[in-house]
């Protein structure tokens, strides 16, 4: 399947759902993008809107949580770079209908669609995309509401979820979908109450509208490792404080000091939360220090915990590097409303001759599990083949040692496809580390001395700044 204008050769899997979705939408305006993570469903969206790019009288409208815009943005410039992007957030968002009609594609979050509605719905959208629409699942929810109102002439609502709790969080997104298709709200409880003989009965109803494949189901198409980067933009509060510790620490460090300054930063891209003592630089094992100038949810935490959420509600395990110890004690923080699962970690202070247990004991368990490892302590000798997805919580330096942590599930004895997702913040250091991991894997420190591009490197993620105020 070839599309004009799209930069990407799509697996079969993925063309015969383009294909899919374009022919459900026009029979019947809307449907449920369900596949499970790793499938590309970001993917498959841009080359749908590129079988009829959307024009600016009538763009399409893509609405996210604030911590996928930076994705969104960055694989349509890569997938589609013919289509034109505004991004409604913020203090120069649209005050009119009409400067919303300057793009393409429009991408906003869900709290700015409700605080907006009433321009959002002041024209028709040829596509409204609702990303993690779990998030609209509520029907009595001001999101949920909200979005029913704005008109549009194709409507996708995406998340490998779309039953969370009950049948009910089905019935909202296929009421997106598709309005009236399911019948009043109130009617539907009484008819579909929550048991699996009434699940049965609505998926004969609802299976021609959603599209849901599972890894296992398209594993012949898959490479057997699928490597997904995932950019975050820093809020405005949290840039402001980066920006504040950037300057602290370049007065504090001169030159000579410029790994030590790096790495305050690192730290702080990791959770603000996170302190290293003067005396001790042992970054590893940073305190934690909870403060109200930042919340536990910050927009790397919020994705990491929407992966774990789809992972866990699929019962797959999972494996997060992160290069700071108690990281692992803040995902359990942040993730305590996630499904039930197992949780542990190796690091530094975890005794060698424990380790194994460890891996034995979240190999063994039956049901989702997360293991988080820093990559120092447990990058080598572990053979952890039951997860199936990696997050790399934190970027690193030196890309042997990510590639070497990432083995430690893609290696042989893994039977499925493994998912590695690379969490970075934009326009920060670790987007700096990320681009010189590509760099040394790609040129393999051919053309220039490692030690001259180290420089380099740390001097331009010392001057790297927030919201492209480098």
């Amino acid at each position: 399947m070839s599309i004009a204008g799209l930069n990407a050769k799509l697996f079969p899997y993925q063309a015969r759902g383009v294909q899919w979705m374009w022919q459900t939408a026009k029979r019947t305006g809307g449907l449920i993008l369900a596949d499970e993570m790793g499938l590309g469903k970001t993917l498959q969206i841009i080359a749908l809107l590129m079988m009829d790019p959307p024009p600016h009288t009538a763009p399409a409208l893509i609405i996210c949580p604030t911590s996928l815009i930076a994705n969104w943005v960055r694989e349509i410039r890569r997938f589609a770079p013919s289509l034109t992007i505004l991004v409604h957030r913020g203090a120069y968002r649209a005050g009119i209908f009409r400067d919303l009609q300057v793009a393409s594609v429009v991408i906003t979050t869900y709290d700015t669609m409700v605080n907006d509605i009433a321009v959002l719905s002041s024209l028709e959208w040829s596509w409204v995309i609702s990303d993690e629409a779990q998030a609209v699942k509520n029907p009595e929810s001001s999101r949920r509401q909200a979005l029913a109102t704005i008109p549009r002439r194709c409507a996708i609502p995406m998340t490998g979820t779309p039953v969370e709790n009950t049948l009910l969080d089905l019935w909202s997104l296929i009421d997106l979908a598709v309005p009236g298709m399911l019948g009043q709200q109130g009617v539907f409880k009484v008819e579909y109450p929550d048991t699996v003989e009434a699940a049965q009965s609505l998926a004969r109803l609802t299976d021609p509208v959603i599209l849901k494949r599972r890894v296992a189901d398209v594993a012949g198409d898959l490479p057997e490792r699928i490597d997904v980067d995932l950019p975050v933009l820093l809020d405005e509060d949290l840039a402001r404080q980066y920006e504040l510790v950037r300057q602290t620490t370049l007065e504090k460090y001169p030159v000579a000091g410029a790994l030590v300054a790096t790495m305050q930063l690192q730290l702080f891209c990791a959770h603000p939360w996170l302190q290293s003592r003067d005396d001790v630089q042992d970054y590893d094992n940073a305190d934690l220090v909870a403060s109200d100038a930042a919340p536990l949810i910050t927009p790397k935490m919020e994705r990491s915990i929407a992966l774990l959420r789809e992972a866990f509600i699929n019962r797959r395990k999972v494996i997060v590097f992160a290069s700071f110890n108690r990281i692992g004690d803040l995902l359990e923080q942040a993730g305590r409303d996630l499904p039930a699962a197992w949780w542990g970690a190796i690091n530094g202070s975890t005794a060698q001759e424990d380790r194994q247990a460890i891996v034995d004991n979240f190999s063994s368990f039956d049901g989702p599990a997360c293991l988080v490892l820093n990559p120092r302590a447990a990058g080598a000798g572990l053979n952890i083949t039951a997860a199936t997805i990696v997050i790399h919580f934190t970027p690193l330096w030196n890309p042997a040692l990510e590639a070497q942590a990432s083995a430690r599930a893609h290696r042989r004895g893994q039977t499925e496809p493994v998912t590695i997702y690379r969490l970075f913040y934009e326009d920060t250091v670790e987007q700096v580390m990320i681009e010189r991991s590509t760099w040394k894997s790609e040129l393999a420190n051919e053309t220039v001395p490692v030690a001259i591009r180290d420089t380099e490197d740390i001097a331009r993620a010392l001057q790297m700044a927030p919201n492209g105020k480098s």
